[in-house]
């Protein structure tokens, strides 16, 4: 199952999974990988602690050493990283509840932890930047400091004097992060350009493949990753893959997999993605070729996700997609059940036609490719097996497809076939009936909003009731009157 923007998952069949190397590692085979590393920490850990806790929550504190695997320096930063992490949040909430002897053990063993990385980070890179080498030992004297003023806490008895001695373990944990963190991003950054230069570089399917899997596994690791390889011009190095035909299927989606998060609307830079802007007609052509093509519905579903995240980034690719016959390829492709079958895959495509609904030559291109008879069916969008990531991604079918009607109802022949189709009818339907849109809020004023401006356009479908109740009030009247309805109403 592969996570995508707007809380979508995907789910894929081992064959599709193994194929396109979407790298999200099984959790039974990620637990025993962990199991092997669970331990209470190197020996001098417990020998520098003193006596070993009996507090209750000492168990609880055991957290994995995330010692060197296969050698990775990539995969070695970002274990490491997430130990000490973890560390530096429990000794901070060891030190609001003034547990020295906890604070002390656990700062020690945050030393040690960062005293491994940095060990083995350089034995796996073989060799470091004077940048780093500096951070590397602002790094390890917080370290240091930290392990001194906490076992001098122990030694104090005057709460007075324990008071101001907590600040200043406060002060110096937030620096010992603040180093860390400045440590972390220059490894990690030159670990992920490396990466680029590798793909860059090579002539070998398999690794331009495998390569790609890893930036791409990457991005599952959050925000931070992402925005580490827009710095480093990964995207721009992803427009290479996607728009050179020699390049698998497979090779291409998992580029296009790598732009749909790293341009997802959740994250909040854009400062590095820029360059992007430079390749972004490039990139647009080749993912709607790529939708128009794709063999599966995971590959449809990765190219029409980066394709929805562009059209948030930047709104010339709106006009880009016109101009490339984008609503014919996505309204025929939701008529293609072995492309389209799921509420996540709809979802992308509303989203896209949304966006490019602002603009007006799109009004023309829905009613030539009768887009509205499409739009009509994406408002009764129901679950099938009713989990909640389904139930949620049907709620946003709905939502973006109601918001499409009311930007496209601008066009009074969008209007008109719109009315034509019973639009009204089921937009009635779903403010008046909470179970048909799941009680969702968001549908309910999307809702509104389209048929608001629909009976702007054709007030003669309407029943006084409706008028009196939807349209002539506040649109806040509206909504609470709808969001407090019961179902015996209808």
């Amino acid at each position: 199952m592969m996570a995508l923007p707007g809380g979508c998952h995907l789910d894929s069949t081992p064959e599709q999974s193994q194929r396109l190397h979407l790298m999200q590692v099984d959790s039974v085979q990620r637990w025993m990988e962990d199991l092997k590393l669970m331990t209470e920490c190197e020996c001098m850990c417990v020998l520098q602690a003193k006596p070993i806790s009996l507090e209750e929550d000492a168990q609880g504190d055991l957290i994995l050493a995330g010692g060197p695997g296969s050698g990775d320096p990539l995969q070695l930063l970002l274990k490491r990283g997430w130990v000490i992490s973890t560390e530096l949040r429990r000794i901070g909430q060891k030190l609001t509840q003034e547990r020295w002897a906890r604070v002390h053990s656990m700062s020690v063993r945050l030393t040690c932890h960062a005293r491994s990385m940095v060990s083995e980070y350089s034995t796996a890179s073989r060799s470091a930047s004077p940048e780093m080498g500096q951070v590397e030992k602002l790094l390890m004297a917080q370290c240091s400091e930290l392990s001194a003023i906490t076992e001098r806490c122990l030694q104090v008895e005057n709460e007075h004097v324990l008071k101001s001695m907590k600040a200043c373990v406060s002060e110096t944990l937030s620096t010992l992060g603040q180093h860390f963190g400045q440590l972390l991003e220059l490894a990690l950054t030159r670990e992920v350009q490396a990466l680029v230069k590798k793909i860059d570089a090579s002539d070998s399917i398999y690794t331009m493949e495998s390569t790609t899997g890893n930036l791409f596994s990457l991005t599952q690791e959050g925000a931070p990753l992402c925005r580490i390889i827009a710095k480093v011009d990964g995207v721009l190095c992803l427009a290479d893959i996607l728009t050179d035909d020699s390049h698998s299927e497979a090779t291409r989606a998992e580029a296009a997999a790598v732009v749909a998060q790293v341009t997802s609307p959740h994250l909040t830079f854009t400062q590095h993605l820029s360059s992007f802007l430079e390749s972004m007609e490039e990139i647009v052509t080749a993912l709607i070729k790529l939708c128009q093509e794709a063999s599966s519905g995971e590959v449809f579903l990765l190219a029409s996700a980066a394709l929805a995240n562009i059209t948030f980034f930047d709104s010339v690719a709106c006009e880009m997609l016109l101009q490339l016959n984008a609503v014919r390829v996505l309204l025929e492709a939701c008529g293609d059940k072995q492309r389209v079958d799921t509420p996540y895959t709809r979802d992308q495509i509303v989203t896209i036609l949304a966006n490019m609904s602002v603009l007006e030559q799109c009004a023309s291109d829905i009613i030539q490719e009768n887009g509205v008879e499409l739009i009509m069916g994406l408002l009764s969008e129901k679950p099938r097996s009713g989990t909640p990531a389904e139930v949620a991604a049907c709620e946003r079918v709905q939502q973006k497809a109601a918001v499409t009607l009311a930007r496209l109802s601008r066009d009074p022949e969008v209007a008109r076939e719109a009315v034509r189709l019973s639009c009204m009818s089921r937009l009635i339907e779903l403010c008046r009936s909470p179970s048909e849109r799941n009680s969702s809020d968001a549908v309910l004023v999307a809702c509104l909003a389209a048929l608001r401006r629909l009976a702007g356009v054709c007030p003669e479908g309407l029943q006084d009731s409706d008028l009196q109740q939807l349209i002539q009030p506040r649109l806040v009247d509206s909504f609470l009157l709808c969001s407090n309805m019961e179902e015996s109403f209808v």
